[in-house]
């Protein structure tokens, strides 16, 4: 039998960075249960894996869920293949193509490999929607769909704008809450999470279990993290997201970047440090006993080592400390060669002497395109504009000019923004 902390302790945890709780009174009833029957709530959250890599954002909710693991309640990580299929309506003023039954596999696949970066898998019951649905008959669709009206349908506010604005909403929309409420129900959740664009699928599961006669589960809604601008929500659409797959430097060097108000909610939403530990670093910042680049520079730490590990979280921070505080090259630099053939025509390439020896003119190498062979870019034209803004540095002096004249086989440090790379320009 499972031990428990005393409720009050547990409620305190759990609240932490809870955007609301309907209701904390039935949740501290279903916990006053489970501690006297030593029996886990099951608590589920539900992910429809629509794309393959997940961001900082993403991990809010899965860390509220890592809380009530540390509780030792029984987490249950569910994976939408039926319902990505559908589309969450949720913030779309247009219906949502429906991705293919090959892409959601596969981005499950994704999803699967990258939570466990925080949940633990031997505690965790990772589920698939399919798994009932699958199964369900049109009967058993006619049935789901009955025990709810268009009315309460058109209560969701995407729905009722939409309808308002005469724009086209499509019947599978309509089933989208349905089935996501339905999946409360074949996990007889006794919680439910979800971002606070959530609430309205999370309250239609807390119906549809009353409906089928079982307890309405607990809802409770997480924030939406905002990104590394501080303003407008993470998203890799908006650049300014921190991916949990991205190499242990730029992570580091990313949440350095983020202000020092907005270091406050990382440290609510993004590390399991209590609230009233969270007030006191507060407070020791205020008064002067702490400074903010050192707290800052442990949550860099704590996040990279979450998702990388403690050794290169340790080294992620020398070389930060190296380039942005001393304003010297980091010795942990990842090196690249690249052939100048892919830059210049190979006919214009120098002949070499008898030795061997490239000539030693220098060669015009784009620098658009050299930033974006070196992976420093997205493409050329991101290359270009992250030129034109002046992100772009060679041996720590910005590059204005298009064309670089550099020697082969002389490495050089390429930097863009906080990306750096170590280059050698090879003859073949």
């Amino acid at each position: 039998m499972p031990t428990f902390a005393p409720v009050d302790d547990q409620l305190a945890y759990i609240s932490k960075g809870a955007a609301e709780i309907i209701h904390t009174g039935e949740l501290r009833l279903r916990l006053e249960k489970s501690l006297a029957s030593g029996t886990p709530l099951r608590v589920k959250a539900g992910f429809d894996p629509t794309a393959p890599d997940l961001h900082l954002g993403h991990t809010v909710l899965l860390r509220k869920l890592k809380h009530f693991q540390d509780l030792g309640h029984t987490v249950i990580f569910l994976i939408g293949d039926f319902t990505g299929m559908i589309g969450d309506p949720t913030g779309r003023s247009v219906t949502r193509p429906p991705l293919s039954r090959e892409d959601i596999l596969r981005n499950a696949e994704t999803y699967k490999a990258q939570v466990f970066k925080i949940l633990n898998p031997e505690k965790t019951e990772v589920r698939f929607n399919s798994d009932w649905f699958a199964k369900f008959t049109p009967e058993d669709f006619i049935r789901l769909m009955a025990k709810y009206t268009v009315s309460q349908m058109l209560e969701r506010e995407e729905f009722h704008k939409r309808f308002q604005d005469e724009k086209p909403i499509a019947l599978h929309e309509l089933l989208y809450p349905l089935a996501q409420g339905y999946d409360s129900v074949a996990l007889q959740a006794d919680v439910e999470l979800g971002g606070t664009d959530q609430k309205f699928n999370l309250l239609v599961g807390r119906e549809l279990q009353r409906g089928y006669g079982e307890p309405s589960q607990i809802v409770l809604t997480t924030p939406i993290l905002e990104g590394l601008d501080g303003v407008q929500k993470m998203s890799k659409s908006l650049k300014n997201a921190v991916g949990i797959h991205e190499p242990p430097s730029e992570m580091f060097g990313k949440i350095m970047s983020i202000s020092d108000p907005m270091m406050w909610r990382y440290y609510e939403l993004l590390t399991d440090v209590s609230n009233a530990d969270i007030s006191q670093l507060q407070r020791d910042c205020a008064g002067g006993a702490k400074h903010p680049m050192d707290l800052k520079k442990a949550l860099a730490r704590s996040i990279v080592t979450d998702f990388h590990s403690l050794q290169e979280a340790a080294q992620a921070e020398q070389d930060w400390v190296m380039q942005h505080q001393k304003g010297q090259t980091p010795d942990h630099l990842e090196t690249i060669q690249l052939q100048v053939s892919e830059f210049l025509d190979p006919k214009a390439l120098p002949i070499k002497d008898a030795n061997g020896n490239p000539g030693r003119q220098p060669l015009p190498i784009p620098v658009d395109k050299l930033v974006s062979r070196a992976g420093l870019a997205a493409s050329r034209t991101d290359a270009a504009r992250k030129l034109k803004e002046g992100a772009v540095k060679i041996n720590g002096a910005v590059v204005s000019a298009p064309i670089l004249e550099h020697y082969p086989d002389t490495p050089f440090v390429l930097q863009v923004g906080r990306k750096m790379k170590r280059v050698t320009l090879s003859l073949p």
